[in-house]
């Protein structure tokens, strides 16, 4: 819109300009070789703009004739470039569906057109790697390093490929330097788990530190990590330095009030110290938030001199906290247990058995706790009854990170990724693993049976008692079977093997 202004004004102004001319009129005289020539100013005016669109076209076609050589230098790298950039386009093709063939071809015409562009070492790299090639990958990542624009992606391609090589100190140099020249998340993060998997805590939380001030991670996850490094720490001052580790898990239960450890370790800290009613409400406001059955022993033992009596009153009270989670009615049998009372432990599990938690059927934990009451009563086949149903219930909530369960929180998992830990019930295997599964063997040919006469009469062994089955603890991960059937009655017959379930009949 402001082209067409611009451009009616000057018509407006070339129009003026010639009106003014037309009623104005003169005469201009020119003297060539002795000859006068005298012309209007219209016509003069007019030969000057002719002459003037002349002398341009000339000098123009002299131009052109001169920028002959270097128009056609320019075409023939146009023509190149463009070939390089279809096999560029056409090998990345190739690698995308795996033909390896078609991406080698393709690099060699890269390489022979686009020898400086970095895009042609990215296709070499991709094409070595889909063959198989790991000497020229690795060339290709190398050559990345002399150019800055692909510096850092070279940096990253010896990175993987020494992962890949399993050379992890290569690795860690890589990512290190990666980290170096620009913050990139791959680098940052390969940084922190190194430190992280080697126990480094204050060097992984610097890492953390330096990843959130960059903008690497966000605000909850950067908060997250903080708080299970800073636990991790006071795990590890706990014994060397209590009021060390009693700030770092007062930090840490700050900055992530869910986390367990950081609670539990806070808890017992303030505990021995002395501070009993501080260490009971740091409990009683994680177990409100997580019930769990480390808090729940921090919890019953936070006085050293109490008694399995005040144990159990503690218990109950913890219970009051969350009254409608599994973990509470577990921890007041427990304590009942160890206090003797087997009635008030019954009738904490009692929900549990009937199934009012929400839980389908007992779990192993709960199995087992019976069988430590059943065996107090003396009751032998309700024990048999019970280590049964331990070795078919279902498993207990536990600390599950890379398909391994743990009884006690690691800051890493087995594989070193950090805060990887989760308290959850296992998943159950529905099927044996494939390596687990007996191949069928070929047949076998049956030897020919000998004649009857030769054939002795059976001997029947002689009767054995049979052994006792193991006790298994109640906060155990294994139980193994016991050689009765399910079917047992035990020695005291069918009566013995009821009695667990005429227990809660009444009730």
């Amino acid at each position: 819109m402001v082209r067409l202004v611009f451009f009616l004004v000057f018509l407006a102004l070339v129009a003026f300009g010639l009106m003014w001319l037309a009623n104005n009129p003169g005469e201009v005289a020119v003297t060539w070789r002795g000859v006068e020539y005298d012309v209007s100013l219209m016509l003069g005016l007019g030969l000057v703009v002719a002459l003037a669109i002349a002398i341009a076209l000339v000098w123009a076609l002299v131009r052109f004739a001169f920028r002959i050589p270097s128009l056609v230098t320019l075409a023939s790298r146009a023509r190149r470039r463009e070939k390089g950039y279809q096999a560029v386009s056409r090998g990345m093709i190739a690698i995308g569906s795996g033909d390896a063939r078609a991406a080698a071809r393709h690099v060699g015409d890269a390489r022979k057109f686009l020898s400086d562009e970095p895009l042609t070492n990215l296709l070499r790299a991709q094409a070595a790697q889909l063959a198989g090639d790991r000497a020229g990958a690795m060339a290709a990542f190398n050559e990345m390093l002399e150019h800055p624009p692909t510096h850092a992606l070279g940096l990253r391609g010896l990175h993987l490929e020494a992962r890949r090589a399993g050379d992890h100190e290569s690795a860690i140099e890589y990512a290190a330097r990666a980290h170096k020249h620009a913050a990139l998340p791959w680098a940052a993060q390969a940084l922190l788990e190194d430190r992280a998997s080697h126990g480094d805590w204050a060097g992984a939380l610097a890492t953390v530190e330096s990843n959130a001030s960059a903008k690497l991670l966000g605000a909850a996850t950067a908060s997250r990590w903080r708080a299970v490094l800073k636990t991790a720490l006071a795990q590890e001052k706990a014994e060397r330095d209590p009021k060390g580790a009693l700030a770092l898990a007062q930090e840490a239960s700050t900055l992530a009030p869910g986390l367990v450890p950081a609670a539990a370790l806070s808890g017992r800290l303030t505990a021995a110290a002395g501070d009993y009613r501080r260490a009971s409400k740091i409990i009683e406001t994680a177990y409100r938030t997580t019930p769990h059955p480390d808090l729940a022993a921090v919890y019953l033992r936070v006085r050293p001199g109490d008694s399995a009596a005040d144990r159990l009153q503690r218990a109950r009270a913890l219970a009051r906290v969350a009254p409608f989670d599994i973990e509470s009615q577990l921890t007041v049998a427990r304590a009942a247990i160890e206090a003797h009372d087997l009635k008030s432990a019954r009738a904490a599990l009692a929900p549990l058995l009937r199934g009012d938690s929400g839980a389908p059927r007992p779990t192993a934990r709960t199995c087992l706790m019976m069988v430590e009451i059943e065996e107090a009563d003396g009751a032998e086949g309700a024990v048999r009854e019970w280590l049964n149903r331990a070795a078919r219930a279902p498993r207990d909530r536990a600390w599950v990170a890379d398909n391994v369960i743990s009884d006690h929180w690691s800051p890493v998992s087995p594989s070193g990724v950090l805060d990887a830990f989760v308290w959850r019930t296992p998943d159950e295997l529905l099927s044996a693993p494939e390596a687990l599964v007996a191949t069928p063997e070929p047949p076998v040919e049956t030897p020919k049976a000998p004649p009857p006469a030769a054939i002795e009469p059976p001997v029947a062994p002689a009767p054995s008692a049979s052994p006792e089955p193991p006790r298994p603890r109640a906060n155990g991960t294994v139980v193994l079977l016991p050689s009765n059937a399910p079917d047992d009655p035990g020695p005291h017959g069918e009566s013995g093997r009821n009695s667990a379930y005429r227990l809660f009949a009444n009730e």
